[in-house]
């Protein structure tokens, strides 16, 4: 980080030297160091393009070319566009509360309204950066999903939200990269409805590795040879929730401490930075046995539980999931979990606390592709500001071609 100076002087009065009356010189410095900060600062940018002209008045007036920008003809640069996105989908600060702290802090007066329409402008400049990473995702072999509500306003006259939804697809990491644990990318897809049509559509060709929860719009999607990979967080959860409504049941803490023998491994191998043919092998080693252990039990456990207790209820829906939830052992890139997935819908979770809904329909998949591009960057560990300032001036005269080499992934790597 910078470094500010700032030199202390002693007092002149001592100064002299109790002695013999000298001055005395400077020695060296007694250095401590504190983290400061600068609040924002705003000011007006007055931008002169040059004119020329030959005396002759012939030869006509040449003038500066015009530097391309988010918002065309906006009074606001593209660094005040950019804060407000990243403020209201990163910071989740809802735009009636931006304008407040402009108009408090700096004493400028910016209606909501026009910050809504520059955030809108984004994101229709990203939704051909979406679509490129839609592309690149599903060029993949290993896609996890979930998928989460947002409301929507309807403007239909009977004041009521429509619940719609955020159906989420990511890579939990980016084996180009050549790091098992890098981070991957992020799809945010916007649908009014939670059927099977989304994820159908989205996954017709996709021929890889799908892993989700036990939701049944996740059946009979994608190409033909898709595996389907369940998640063992979710099923531990189940002996979990039983557990909590009867702590003295050992059988379920000894389910639950069973699978975290599994994610122990894991952790191990993580911690240990193995790449998936080191981490296959130690799963080979230790997982393998665990879970033939573990099918035993929950065999003989299906026998003895009343079907509809809640135990019971773990067990069933453990063992439905069964080939699924074994897929990790022949797979190396499978993971045990789908935690992942799960973690990156925490900024859609806290941003409905603050924003509460989307203002209408047509909104929906511009947000989706601002919060795809605003996750994506935080899982690579990229800048988002210093990315959406690199590539949004000019995108609304970008080729398709060109947006291709513009996702996150690509620019990082460009970057490289």
């Amino acid at each position: 980080m910078p470094r500010v100076e700032e030199v202390v002087p002693v007092p002149a009065a001592e100064c002299l030297c109790g002695a013999c009356g000298k001055t005395m010189p400077v020695i060296g410095y007694e250095e401590s160091e504190q983290l400061d900060v600068k609040p924002a600062e705003y000011f007006v940018r007055v931008t002169k393009r040059e004119k020329r002209a030959c005396a002759c008045a012939k030869g006509g007036v040449k003038t500066a070319p015009v530097a391309p920008s988010i918002v065309e003809k906006s009074l606001a640069s593209d660094r005040v566009v950019v804060d407000a996105v990243v403020a209201k989908y990163l910071d989740h600060l809802p735009l009636y509360r931006q304008s407040a702290m402009l108009l408090r802090d700096a004493g400028v007066e910016i209606h909501r309204s026009t910050l809504c329409g520059w955030v809108m402008r984004v994101g229709d400049l990203l939704l051909p950066i979406a679509e490129a990473m839609k592309r690149e995702l599903l060029a993949g072999d290993y896609i996890q999903a979930d998928e989460t509500p947002l409301a929507v306003q309807m403007h239909d006259g009977r004041g009521k939200n429509h619940q719609a939804y955020l159906w989420q697809y990511s890579a939990p990491f980016d084996r180009r990269a050549g790091e098992v644990y890098s981070g991957g990318m992020v799809l945010f897809d916007f649908q009014m409805g939670r059927g099977r049509e989304a994820p159908k559509k989205m996954l017709r060709d996709f021929a890889g590795i799908l892993q989700t929860d036990g939701y049944a719009a996740y059946d009979k999607v994608g190409a033909a040879g898709m595996l389907r990979a369940a998640c063992w967080a979710h099923a531990r959860r189940k002996f979990v929730e039983a557990l909590k409504l009867n702590p003295k049941d050992a059988e379920a803490a000894r389910m639950v401490a069973r699978m975290d023998e599994l994610f122990d491994i894991d952790r191990e191998a993580r911690e240990a930075g193995m790449r998936l043919e080191a981490r296959h092998a130690l799963r080979q080693e230790r997982a393998a046995p665990l879970v033939a252990v573990l099918r035993e039990e929950l065999l003989r456990l299906q026998k003895s539980v009343l079907p509809k207790s809640a135990l019971g209820g773990a067990i069933h829906y453990t063992l439905s999931l069964w080939p699924r939830l074994n897929l990790f052992l022949a797979h190396p890139v499978v993971e045990l979990s789908n935690n992942l997935a799960e973690n990156s819908m925490r900024g859609v979770a806290l941003g409905r606390k603050n924003w509460i809904h989307l203002g209408s329909a047509n909104a929906g998949p511009k947000v989706a592709a601002i919060l795809s591009v605003a996750e994506t960057c935080r899982r690579q560990g990229l800048p988002v500001r210093e990315y959406l300032l690199a590539i949004l001036p000019g995108m609304a005269d970008r080729k398709r071609s060109e947006t291709a080499h513009l996702t996150p992934s690509r620019w990082k790597q460009s970057r490289a």
